[in-house]
């Protein structure tokens, strides 16, 4: 019926030097390296992961 929502992240900063948990969040949303993206789905859950990581990804 509908679509569902997605949202797009970028890692901009590298995790080094992050702590170990902020480096888990990063890989849990699917970024590996650098500049590389990834589309999720909007959910509460994605939404904050993205908020405890906000200083190393963009939201597109």
């Amino acid at each position: 019926m509908s679509e569902k929502k997605t949202v797009t992240v970028k890692l901009v900063r590298s995790v080094a030097g992050t702590r170990e948990s902020h480096r888990a969040t990063v890989r849990g949303l699917g970024l590996r390296k650098l500049n590389s993206q990834s589309t999720l789905e909007d959910t509460p859950a994605v939404r904050g992961m993205i908020t405890k990581v906000a200083y190393l990804v963009q939201v597109l």
